[in-house]
């Protein structure tokens, strides 16, 4: 027999366990939040956090029967794809830095230099790694990961529990915005990249002009001591590009939403 006191305490418990799988799958997605180095144990407690936040403004209508039906398994699939959504978009601005750090590596010659990413626990060229870092700070500076759950607690009251799929406006924009990944990816590495080319045409004409001077041994550490003075003089002019993609990863984000 159950006391009192805990009369309710069941159905407490499997309403804050479906208020967190939103939340759940965002994390697991997102950048920062799906960081190898975050507990498993901290994004449980932030989740049930933010979902009893967004609880707040709407009301969770459970699956008559528990989980293991076609009703909890839809309510699950919704949620999980909204979660996913969401987080997911903001990690497309956020990869744009990745790409930005694999063509300038190229460019300068270190495609070969590898470092594990803190963020993914993958191997990344290194300047794709300076790169994820210094898209880590903006985004901490920025405000961007409270920007993120503050959308995550809008969507329950866009998105109610049990009736969160989104619209075909909401999907083909996610894909259309996975489409500028690249796009985004050059603009950050423009001011370096195009400058690299120009080093490794004044490199080639040399190479026509003295055909007994050895490339390897000379253009090597000309491209590598120019990236790396590019890097420092436009490091500005890349954090500004790359604060854009966050913002159009956080725009994007709110516009599934929005279902737009």
């Amino acid at each position: 027999m159950i006391a009192p006191d805990f009369a309710g305490f069941e159905e407490q418990l499997w309403l804050w366990l479906f208020a967190m799988v939103r939340p759940g799958a965002m994390m697991l997605v997102a950048p920062i939040f799906s960081a190898a180095s975050i507990p498993l144990q901290l994004r449980l407690i932030l989740s049930l956090a933010i979902g009893m936040a967004g609880l707040s403004s709407a009301t969770l209508d459970m699956p008559i029967d528990n989980i293991v039906s076609l009703q909890g398994v839809l309510f699950v699939a919704g949620e999980v794809l909204v979660g996913a959504a969401i987080g997911f978009a903001l990690q497309i601005g956020y990869s744009a830095a990745f790409v930005a750090g694999e063509v300038i590596s190229n460019a300068m010659g270190l495609g070969f230099a590898m470092m594990v990413d803190p963020q993914s626990g993958q191997s990344t060229p290194v300047v794709g790694n300076f790169l994820s870092i210094l898209a880590t700070l903006l985004l901490l500076a920025m405000d961007g990961h409270l920007m993120l759950i503050a959308i995550v607690v809008k969507s329950y009251a866009l998105l109610p529990p049990g009736d969160a799929f989104l619209s075909v406006g909401a999907i083909e924009g996610l894909v259309k915005f996975g489409g500028s990944l690249f796009a985004m990816g050059l603009v950050i590495a423009l001011p370096v990249g195009s400058a690299l080319i120009l080093v490794q045409v004044i490199m080639g004409m040399l190479a026509r002009s003295a055909p007994s001077l050895n490339l390897f041994a000379v253009g090597l550490p000309v491209a590598l001591l120019g990236g790396l003075t590019l890097l420092a003089v436009t490091a500005p002019i890349m954090a500004n590009a790359i604060m854009h993609a966050l913002q159009d990863g956080l725009g994007q984000s709110a516009m599934v939403v929005g279902g737009h």
